[in-house]
């Protein structure tokens, strides 16, 4: 394979990666708010947060990205495909990590949060300064395990029209008659990339002082 091909899968590579990192982001913000809204004492907000994670996990997420950048347009928002594709990989995302939070703020403590009260803390307070950096810290694993899956799944976006790593590699070999060496070479990009993403998962682990909340 020339390295003009290799290059085209590369640049494809970055891509893939800026649109997993935004979505990753993105539905980290909403899990947040989801896994905190499925603990709430409030009926409404505890069902809502329920039916997120029951809905954005028992649907495909092929069938997310279809629905999504169909309906848009039908509710009069023609926007591009890259945020149609971003909006999908978010909610569905969004659905596993409020998952793997929730059993975080379940694991807090509860001598810390009764000592928070004492102290005279807000609700909000305590969910800041307390439950959030103690589930995402015990969340992390899980967290970083999202991320490489959700690396992965993106290679979907290429069903509304977004040009990423597999979407290359598959116009590529079309063209050129070469699958066997463009697969391998965006197969071996993955595995890198995931590589990466593992390392730096282990690192930011271990940066944390797990004996103090």
């Amino acid at each position: 394979m020339s390295w003009k091909l290799f290059e085209l899968l590369v640049q494809a590579s970055f891509y893939t990666v800026l649109i997993s990192f935004i979505s990753i982001t993105i539905g980290l913000v909403i899990g947040t708010a989801v896994s905190a809204a499925s603990l709430s004492p409030n009926r409404a907000l505890s069902i809502s947060g329920r039916t997120f994670v029951s809905f954005f996990r028992g649907v495909p997420l092929l069938v997310q990205l279809l629905l999504i950048y169909n309906l848009l347009p039908a509710l009069g928002l023609n926007v591009p495909s890259v945020v149609a594709a971003i909006t999908g990989l978010s909610l569905c995302t969004a659905a596993y990590q409020a998952e793997n939070l929730r059993g975080g703020f379940q694991s807090v403590p509860r001598g810390l949060l009764e000592a928070a009260d004492m102290a005279g803390l807000s609700a909000f307070q305590q969910f800041r300064r307390i439950k959030a950096p103690i589930a995402l810290r015990l969340a992390l694993p899980s967290l970083v395990n999202e991320a490489i899956m959700i690396l992965k799944a993106s290679s979907l976006v290429s069903v509304v029209g977004i040009v990423e790593l597999t979407r290359m590699a598959q116009d590529l070999a079309a063209s050129t008659y070469r699958p066997i060496e463009l697969f391998s070479a965006a197969g071996l990009l993955y595995l890198i990339i995931n590589w990466l993403i593992a390392s730096g998962g282990s690192v930011f682990e271990r940066s944390f002082r797990w004996g103090r909340p």
